[in-house]
């Protein structure tokens, strides 16, 4: 939800801006008057060419200011993770109104077939000083508007592209923002740049091509990274490809800290980029090593190319960048409110670290915690290596947290009336795990019956 309400203000204070410049009459009726000049088509289609242009562009600023991870943006939106959503999302209505830019400018064609160009509005001046730019800006804005098109899809068909190459891909996205931003200066009409249009697209212009440079300068994050080092490194269960890797990993005096719930971009390797990873142990519960360094835990599972080899690559004594922390998937809810956990897979480990700040002597002590129901969805759990500790933590948790396995080889699989056995009133849901099983509970809340989700995703591609 706020995603959306997140777009429509974006979009709504953009089509506001520019209803305060456009004429006061558009006109657009009769498209096309008795005497077959299409004058009103015209005008139509003028001002969905530069309507359009106007939101596609102010998605585009929007997309590169999220991606600076600016940690103030957590709390209106509800996370790091869905800063990203937000990014994503916004990038792809980016390209639609770019569709729908680029099919007002080939509209052109059809109405001279149609009823030729009788009616046609003459060139509006822009600025004098890119008066002679404006066919280089023109062939500049069309190319980059093809290669959006192409990165936006290849970023929603991830199976295209594995990790690196789509990593070293999306990072050529501020240049293809900057060609946009100058195609924008250039063409956009004189008299938009007055008040209030001109001062909200030279602000959002000047913003995203700042974020632009940022992001290819390389600084994105950098405030809040940290040079750490491996201090061990387990693979759990019986060893197989498919088996958890737990990761310690000790930290400098730099490192703020972080809540439970909260996750890092970690980076091993610097070719390879950083990658989200939640932190699986609660402040202080794992103390510190010998030169007394902080410790955290780390819980990977191989479930990508990168990933898949961690296990093998990755030795104590290490070096680390750990940037964060991130995320406010804390686990409480509102007064009155019952709690329900459910976890999927890997997605079991920000309630690790939840379940650790409740054991008795936690450091620190947490405020506003409540009884919990938490269900744990696992292929098979006779073999689960994370369940026997997932037993000890909630068995000794205060408040107290009851659980409830769905292991799929034992035919327990989670349903919508499984979370509601026991809970009279309304009920909070704190979500991790596989998008299917989220999109179900999601689907869920949507029903008269007095659900609230929070999810955590980490869909960052």
């Amino acid at each position: 939800m706020r995603i959306k309400m997140a777009m429509g203000i974006w979009l709504l204070g953009i089509t506001l801006a520019w209803l305060a410049v456009a004429p006061a009459d558009p006109g657009v009726l009769p498209l096309v008057d008795p005497q077959g000049a299409a004058s009103g088509g015209w005008q139509l289609r003028q001002h969905a060419l530069y309507l359009s242009g106007l939101w596609s562009i102010g998605l585009m600023s929007l997309t590169m200011l999220l991606a600076l991870r600016l940690p103030w943006l957590e709390r209106p939106l509800g996370g790091m993770d869905q800063v990203y959503r937000l990014h994503k999302w916004a990038g792809v209505g980016a390209a639609v109104t770019a569709i729908l830019h680029w099919g007002a400018k080939e509209s052109s064609g059809w109405l001279k077939t149609l009823w030729g160009t009788a009616g046609r509005p003459g060139r509006d001046a822009v600025l004098p000083w890119l008066a002679d730019f404006r066919g280089t800006a023109k062939d500049l804005g069309e190319w980059a508007f093809y290669l959006l098109l192409a990165m936006v899809a290849i970023t929603l068909l991830t199976r295209l592209l594995s990790y690196k190459p789509w990593r070293l891909l999306h990072r050529a996205m501020p240049l293809l923002f900057l060609a946009l931003a100058l195609h924008t200066v250039a063409l956009m009409p004189l008299d938009f740049w007055a008040l209030p249009l001109g001062v909200l697209m030279g602000g959002l212009l000047a913003l995203g091509s700042v974020a632009a440079l940022w992001s290819l300068a390389g600084w994105v994050g950098q405030s809040r990274r940290h040079a750490g080092r491996i201090q061990a490194v387990r693979v759990l269960g019986d060893g197989g490809p498919q088996a958890p890797v737990e990761v310690i990993c000790a930290l400098p005096a730099s490192w703020p800290g972080h809540r439970p719930g909260q996750f890092a971009f970690v980076r091993f390797h610097r070719a390879e980029g950083a990658h989200p990873f939640t932190i699986a142990s609660a402040p202080g519960s794992l103390g510190a090593n010998e030169r007394g360094e902080s410790l955290l835990r780390l819980i990977i599972k191989p479930l990508g190319d990168y990933t898949r080899n961690l296990g093998r690559r990755l030795q104590a004594g290490q070096p680390v960048d750990i940037e964060g922390p991130y995320g406010r998937f804390d686990g409480h809810g509102g007064h009155g409110r019952q709690q329900v956990w459910v976890a999927g897979g890997v997605g079991l480990t920000p309630f690790l670290s939840l379940l650790e700040s409740r054991q008795p002597g936690a450091q620190p002590p947490r405020a506003g915690q409540h009884p919990a129901h938490m269900h744990y969805c696992t292929r098979d759990a006779a073999t689960d290596p994370l369940l026997p500790r997932l037993r000890k933590l909630c068995e000794h948790a205060q408040p107290p947290v009851a659980l409830t396995v769905h292991g799929d080889a034992q035919g327990q699989r989670l349903t919508p009336r499984a979370l509601e056995a026991g809970t009279a009133g309304p009920i909070d849901i704190w979500f991790c795990g596989p998008q299917g099983l989220g999109d179900a509970l999601s689907a869920h809340a949507g029903r008269p019956r007095s659900w609230r989700l929070h999810r955590e995703s980490f869909a960052m591609r």
